[in-house]
């Protein structure tokens, strides 16, 4: 009866690896729309694909968490740890989602340069949860995170950066102006979200130490 409620192959970092994957896979999806700018519908197809991908590893690991006597890390945190690597990739799919809703035909470059940092907190993320399996560089797990945290600062500038740009042209309808500042506010959301996941592996390595 106790083997079935031990985790089976530390089973929650297989859920946390292919969650991070999902993650890198919708930054890039997105960062490739933004670049491209064409298809908008189709490039949100995908995204919206990889979205569902990770509602169902959530629900799995949530489920396992559910069902498992004995996890590797504090219950709590692998519950927070799940919510959050999805609400990273919620964010990016209903940013890509009110594109197709808004009509938008023109991509604003600082959308195209906020979708290059999600890619790049992605990436680290999916480093990062790497090495939270064993724990066996909390030197190097910090340092990740320390990289995440400043590449949220950069998100954060390159909003107050495209708001500010985005009041100033007089000649954009209020309307316009409304939808790009939802779309901007979505992807800090994300890079905020990136943020709290390396918030919550800090958080496992000092209980570790």
């Amino acid at each position: 009866m106790l083997k079935r409620l031990l985790p089976r192959e530390m089973s929650f970092f297989d859920y946390f690896e292919q969650m991070a994957r999902l993650i890198v896979q919708i930054c890039e999806a997105f960062a490739e729309l933004c670049a491209k700018g064409n298809d908008l519908p189709a490039r949100t197809a995908r995204i919206k694909e990889i979205e569902h991908q990770a509602d169902g590893i959530t629900y799995k690991c949530i489920d396992a968490l559910h069902r498992t006597f004995i996890t590797p890390i504090d219950r709590m945190e692998i519950h927070h740890l799940a919510k959050h690597l999805d609400d990273v990739i919620d964010s990016v799919d209903t940013a890509a989602a009110r594109m197709v809703l808004y009509e938008i035909t023109d991509i604003r470059s600082e959308a195209v340069e906020m979708a290059k940092v999600l890619v790049r907190s992605g990436k680290l993320i999916q480093e990062t949860i790497r090495y939270l399996r064993d724990l066996s560089d909390q030197d190097k797990i910090n340092e990740l995170c320390i990289a995440i945290h400043g590449l949220e600062n950069e998100s954060d500038a390159l909003l107050r950066a495209a708001l500010g740009r985005l009041f100033k042209e007089e000649e954009r309808s209020a309307i316009y102006v409304i939808k790009w500042k939802e779309i901007f506010e979505l992807l800090e959301r994300a890079a905020d979200q990136c943020e709290d996941v390396a918030n919550i592996i800090e958080g496992v390595v000092i209980e570790a130490s």
